[in-house]
């Protein structure tokens, strides 16, 4: 071989052992770092301001509630170590352990009540606002119609906080686990203002404490050494990375610079099983994927049957068999399967049995019958997120709609922008999943309420369904509360109010060195209860 020659293919093997090696940051020595995936960039990681579940995530590590998780995300104590309920269960004390913020500041039940009064303030303009109006005068509190102080929180003393709420609601536990019940730290609110989540001013109640934020790159954090239970925390740092490109993450963990990634792109799930054993983790979610119609700006969708046809075209099972093939199920119903409190035998779309042919037919009917053909044929967008499995599916839908003579246009965006498009009603029909925020139906059906706010992404609206909704949430038998609730489901599906796809199932590639992970439904996996195994 010629010395060029020689040289050049010296240079190619040492630019592929450059390719090759692994990008992964030094961990200190002694310590557990963990390495995390974590599909987009957040916009906050403020707990009255988050909605994102990738936002969640980080911010469920950083911050803990009165109600927290176990590892298979049952509730158990968090923040408070036992609470009483009155006899008619609208009255509920909750007993805090002496706690402090990663400044070194106690944890007091005033932070609550503080931070209930601020999701709810119309100043703030919280998106889950509406899940705060479980407490007493919430709803008249964020419409400016009462005061703040008249909320149902208040502190009997530092470490006694008393909730009295709207109506019975013994899935309350449940609901406290969620970000937006967190507390928040008084102190550094009121010193920093909506800057007190930057880096610097962060404290937190939790686990980890935030140490940088570096936009694009990677949000690290580390043990927080003030929290009640650190010395049962194994993990020391933890860098989260946006990571929307899901094959591009699956080779980053395959190479070991990633120990987790939160997704993986549900047609490669076969391969991975085969190239990756041990890593794939799926999991039947409380979660479904569907399309909402935005009937406050697009004329077309005031009309149920523009909305029908739509939704009878989507060929659900090519979607979940043919193209994702991870498990999904096809989906007539919003509420999932498995929902605690619903009736076995769940609403559904009526037409759901038909075939998927015999759909077609009726979809091109009702566009016909709604002034829509060859020579007025309808024109939508459809705006996504830029997430490989979102894309796959709305190609599918795109392919669908224009076989019954639509004219669809996809324009993408990165997550948290697509989602800000959806809460400002900038879409024509836009797609997205909805994770149950708590394991009981109304998760599900009070997103569709005409007082939920945002994010009602589609603005349905009919009084009778409301009225539904309350009286459930005043119907104390259980069987009977169930019954109403199926009755309101069937009622928004019958008006075709958004159009669910599948019944998600939770993906993850997980190193076989990271311990403590336990699939389940909700698809919480706090980092508290996972460690990292040396590497070989």
């Amino acid at each position: 071989m010629k010395p060029l020659v020689l040289a050049l293919a010296a240079a190619a093997l040492a630019l592929g052992a450059c390719q090759d090696k692994v990008r992964r940051p030094e961990c200190p020595q002694g310590k557990v770092c963990l390495e995390y995936g974590s599909e987009v960039e957040p916009l906050t990681l403020d707990p009255q301001m988050s909605n994102l579940v990738p936002e969640a995530r980080i911010i469920g590590d950083l911050m803990l509630g009165l109600v927290t998780e176990t590892p298979d995300a049952q509730p158990t104590p968090g923040m408070a170590t036992h609470w009483e309920t009155s006899a008619d269960g609208l009255v509920w004390t909750f007993h805090l352990r002496e706690a402090r913020w990663s400044d070194g500041a106690p944890v007091t039940a005033h932070d609550f009540v503080f931070a209930y009064r601020r999701i709810l303030d119309p100043k703030t303009a919280a998106i889950y606002g509406y899940l705060a109006y479980i407490l007493k005068n919430g709803q008249a509190a964020n419409e400016g119609k009462a005061p703040l102080e008249s909320v149902g929180a208040r502190a009997l003393d530092d470490r006694t906080l008393q909730l009295t709420l709207e109506h019975p609601a013994p899935y309350l536990p449940q609901l406290l686990m969620h970000l937006s019940f967190y507390p928040a730290p008084k102190h550094a609110v009121e010193k920093h203002g909506d800057k007190w989540v930057q880096p610097g001013n962060y404290v937190s109640n939790g686990p980890y404490r935030l140490v940088s934020w570096r936009l694009g790159d990677r949000i690290t954090v580390e043990k927080n050494p003030y929290f009640y239970d650190a010395r049962n925390v194994c993990v020391d740092r933890i860098n989260y990375y946006p990571t929307p490109d899901a094959v591009s993450a699956e080779r980053r963990v395959q190479r070991g610079e990633l120990d987790v990634n939160t997704s993986f792109q549900s047609n490669r799930y076969a391969r991975l099983k085969d190239t990756m054993p041990g890593y794939p983790r799926t999991h039947l979610s409380l979660a479904t994927a569907y399309l909402s119609f935005n009937t406050s700006d697009v004329q077309a969708f005031k009309d149920v049957r523009v909305r029908r046809a739509l939704s009878m075209a989507i060929d659900r099972d090519f979607i979940t068999g043919k193209l994702l093939r991870a498990g999904q199920v096809p989906a007539y119903s919003f509420v999932t399967p498995g929902t605690a409190n619903y009736p076995a035998q769940a609403p559904k779309l009526r037409w759901a049995a038909m075939s998927f042919p015999a759909r077609q037919a009726e979809a091109r009917s009702l566009l016909a019958a709604a002034g829509y053909g060859p020579d007025n044929p309808l024109k939508i967008g459809l705006k996504v997120a830029n997430v490989t499995d979102t894309l796959l599916l709305t190609e599918a839908v795109q392919a669908d709609w224009r076989a019954i003579g639509v004219q669809p246009t996809i324009s993408q965006a990165e997550g948290a922008v697509a989602f800000a498009d959806y809460r400002n009603r900038n879409f024509d029909v836009g797609s997205m999943s909805w994770y149950a925020d708590f394991n009981d139906p109304v998760t599900f059906l009070g997103l569709l309420k005409s007082d939920t706010g945002a994010q009602n992404y589609g603005d349905y609206k009919n009084p009778a369904y409301d009225a539904l909704l309350l009286q459930a949430d005043n119907e104390p038998d259980a069987r009977r509360r169930a019954e109403i609730l199926a009755q309101a489901e069937q009622l928004m599906l019958d008006e075709e109010a958004i159009a669910p796809i599948f019944f998600v199932v939770n993906r993850a590639l997980v190193s076989p060195r990271v311990t403590g992970w336990v699939g389940n439904a909700l698809n919480w996996h706090r980092a508290r209860y996972l460690c990292v195994k040396p590497s070989a």
